[in-house]
């Protein structure tokens, strides 16, 4: 498989090979899971080698201008054939691969992106466009496509130009995170785009998926980062003007943003930069009431403070994933900036949080978001070693408003408990606050439960059902940052409005008339 940050990247589940959780590691989060949940069976299961999954030949051959940029080779295929959630990691564990796109197409610059779009529309082939492959909503997977080819865009990774004066940068599509702030750091900029997949995904999927970086306030979504966008379509090319702002019309930027490679292949993009931070000041708050905990949270978030990190962890997410004990959960709070010193705001935050009860941790106290922080990083490879146990290990995230939010929280607790109980699954349910605005949070809960070998992605599709019909139920949204992908769909059809239903349709047959661009996502595909 292919290499990413140094590592040799794992076929069916997160990340880095080198980096799974092994040895010690490994045999302690077994051993917390088995004292959580007692009678978990936590049978550990290998994956298959890529030779025993029987993939099949290709079904399309490129033209012989095109031959270059195509592999047909069963290990690229089955890895560009799946996104990195749950079911997809447990699937590739029991050697269920299902669809795989037929050729990996690897562009090497935008000519080769119109090529390959003009092909794919004669010969009527699907285009999955593919970044890092980190979707977890289903995003990059095949399903009832027919011919189909992934379009992978790590060969557009290039930083094109730098403007200092305007604080911006025109970026390919392609380029990793890691790389992107390489190029940006001598500059002393950076993107200050840091999502959880930050590692092992990609600009151009960024801005497809209108993903969300860590930091909880002000600059939350990359949206907030754009300055136009280039983007290929079966139709024409699309480049948007490059402006701090404008009020003409309908923003074009904003039609592709979050489109899901149905609309188009984003190429580049000029992305707005921010000064490297040079001041930070942090701590963590505890609370005895999760309903003060909440109170204080707003508080904060509509104080004007602008922390970097407002993270609220709940009472069983602050035991599980920072170590910490407190009957009313913990707030992770972090302040930064390139200008001024920051100490001021991070004490008027905790002056907030003892108006409302929270009790802020002494300095030398064991630092519960050190902890979490560490946690979240290894959360993706734990997942995995978890998965590979029988555990059904899984996140869904929304937002609401701040009014809705207990009787929503209780309404999803209430679901997943009851769908836990009748799938057989024996767990625990989490919730933390990834972002929080001035009118609302944006909750992203966990699932950790005992599940039965070969069933666990089954019992998995009864929670999500039920926790998703409970989040539209109650006017929260489908998803806050995962986007949209195939699994999301139904719920995303009764979130929007029927004329932006029509209008997004109207939108897509003219950009892609064919119909070849990620079929099923957003819309249906074209029959």
């Amino acid at each position: 498989m292919s290499a990413q940050g140094g590592g040799t990247r794992s076929w069916w589940g997160w990340g880095n090979l080198e980096d799974a959780v092994t040895g010690a590691e490994r045999k302690a989060l077994i051993g917390r899971v088995a004292a959580l949940l007692p009678d978990a069976e936590l049978v550990d299961h290998r994956p298959p080698d890529i030779g025993e999954l029987g993939v099949g030949a290709p079904r399309v051959a490129a033209p012989a201008s095109l031959d270059r940029l195509c592999s047909d080779d069963p290990a690229d295929r089955v890895g560009h054939a799946r996104g990195k959630a749950f079911r997809d990691v447990v699937r590739n564990l029991l050697g269920e691969v299902g669809e795989v796109p037929d050729l990996v197409v690897r562009p090497r610059g935008e000519r080769d992106v119109v090529d390959v779009l003009d092909w794919c529309a004669r010969a009527g082939i699907a285009v999955i466009p593919y970044g890092g492959g980190s979707s977890v909503v289903g995003g990059v997977e095949p399903r009832d496509t027919g011919q189909v080819i992934s379009l992978d865009l790590g060969e557009l990774a290039d930083v094109i130009e730098v403007d200092t004066a305007a604080r911006a940068a025109r970026i390919q599509a392609g380029i990793f995170g890691p790389a992107l702030e390489d190029r940006l750091r001598p500059h002393g900029l950076t993107l200050r785009h840091f999502p959880q997949s930050f590692e092992f995904s990609t600009l151009g999927g960024w801005l497809a998926t209108r993903s969300g970086g860590h930091y909880a306030t002000v600059l939350t979504h990359i949206d907030d980062l754009v300055e136009s966008l280039r983007v290929v379509t079966p139709a024409g090319v699309s480049e948007s003007l490059r402006l701090p702002g404008s009020g003409a019309g309908p923003s074009p930027d904003r039609l592709f943003l979050g489109s899901e490679g149905t609309l188009g292949i984003i190429t580049e993009a000029w992305m707005r930069l921010q000064a490297r931070p040079r001041r930070r000041a942090g701590a963590s708050v505890l609370f005895t009431r999760y309903d003060d905990a909440v109170t204080a949270t707003r508080a904060l978030a509509q104080s004007g403070l602008n922390p970097a990190n407002c993270r609220l962890l709940d009472p069983m997410e602050a035991l599980l994933n920072a170590g910490t004990d407190s009957p009313g959960g913990v707030l992770v709070l972090g302040f930064e900036s390139a200008d001024h010193p920051v100490e001021a705001a991070l004490e008027r935050a905790l002056e907030l949080c003892r108006d409302h009860g929270g009790s802020p941790q002494p300095p030398r106290a064991r630092n519960a978001s050190d902890t979490w922080r560490t946690a979240f990083l290894r959360m993706p490879y734990q997942r995995d070693a978890l998965a590979a146990h029988g555990m059904i290990v899984e996140t869904f995230e929304t937002a609401c408003t701040w009014g809705a939010f207990p009787a929503l929280r209780e309404a999803v607790l209430s679901a997943a408990r009851e769908a836990m109980r009748a799938a057989g699954a024996q767990g625990v349910v989490t919730c933390r606050f990834t972002h929080v605005y001035p009118d609302g949070p944006a909750p992203y809960f966990g699932v950790y439960a005992s599940g039965r070998w070969g069933s666990t992605v089954a019992q998995w599709d009864e929670i999500k059902t039920a926790v998703s019909d409970a989040l539209s139920a109650n006017s929260a949204t489908i998803t806050h940052h995962h986007a949209v992908g195939r699994d999301h769909r139904p719920w995303y059809d009764r979130q929007r409005p029927d004329p932006f239903a029509a209008a997004l349709h109207a939108v897509k047959s003219t950009l892609d008339p064919s119909g070849i661009l990620n079929p099923g996502v957003l819309l249906d595909p074209r029959r």
